[in-house]
Parts: C-alpha cells; structure tokens; sequence
C-alpha cells in the first residue's frame, strides 16, 4: 500500500465526509436572505400591460407575496396553479408576480394561456431582483402588513407550503 496515496485520499475524504454530515439535515428550499426582517425593498416595477409603474411600498398594511418567476421556467409553471388558488383563496393578502429575465410579451402569452388570479410586472432593468437578491427562479417573498419580509421560499411553491408561509406573513 502506498503511504502517500492514502494519506491524498484521506485528505480529500475526511472534509467531504465531513460537510456532508453538517448539512445532511439541511432544507434545500431555505436560503437564508439577509433581508428576512429588514423593510421590503421599495423597488419600481411595470405593469405588463403597459399602465402605470407601480412601488412595492403601496402594499404596505396588509400581508404580501412577491413571486420572481419566469416562462421559461418549469418550477415557475409547476407553482403557478397553486399560487393562483392561493390569491383566490386569500382576498387578504396582495399577491404580486415580478417576472424575472423574461419578455412583458412571454409574460402575457403565458398568463392569457394560464390565467392568473393577481397581477404581474415587469422588472425591465433588473433592479427588483438585485433588491431583492434573487439569483435565480422561483423565488418567493413573504411580506408582512408593516412591510417587514418575513420569509424567502426557493423552488416551486405548493398549496401547504404556501399556507405555512402566509400564516407567518399574517403573524
């Protein structure tokens, strides 16, 4: 046997052994976000029909949901079905679309084929999703009637999770 060998082996499996066993119990879907309980970013954004901008901030006093999404995103279509009941379900809550390195037009066409239950807007130069740190789709905000977020939900939402997410929003 060489020595040598095992010892590089040994070096390279003990640390990945190693960081496997540290976050073996760790939820792929929570990414900690430096903004959970800071202010929601105040970010502009268009509406895809072309009306007026509108500011994040106009949501404040009741609890909100910011989706980041995108057409060509298939965890994006997953999701929508369920945040669509969601709003229906909610009359309570705003909940907000903000379509993410995608077309206003692919936005319509995909909202006109699958219907929507609340609006969508255009982030045309990007901005709401630097404030916001998204770094890729789908990403959730859960938003509290202060303004404050609360939560931050990676990957494709479903009915439950959903639910969980806005009790805390609500809270």
């Amino acid at each position: 046997m060489n020595k040598g060998v095992f010892a590089i082996g040994l070096a390279v499996t003990v640390p990945l052994i190693g960081l496997l066993l540290v976050n073996i119990d760790r939820d792929p879907t929570s990414i900690s976000s430096p903004l959970i309980n800071k202010p929601a970013p105040d970010v502009r954004l268009t509406e895809l029909s072309g009306g007026a901008p509108v500011q994040l901030s106009s949501l404040k006093g009741r609890p909100a949901v910011v989706n980041f999404w995108a057409t060509w995103c298939i965890p994006c279509i997953q999701e929508h079905a369920s945040l669509t009941a969601g709003a229906r379900a909610n009359p309570d809550v705003s909940f907000l679309g903000v379509v993410y390195e995608d077309t206003a037009e692919n936005a319509r066409g995909f909202l006109a084929q699958r219907g929507s239950a609340y609006p969508s807007y255009a982030d045309d130069d990007g901005k709401g999703a630097i404030a916001f740190g998204v770094y890729g789709v789908p990403e959730t905000f859960f938003i509290d009637a202060k303004g404050t977020i609360v939560e931050k939900y990676v990957g494709p939402l479903d009915g439950d999770t959903l639910r969980q997410k806005l009790a805390m929003a609500r809270r």
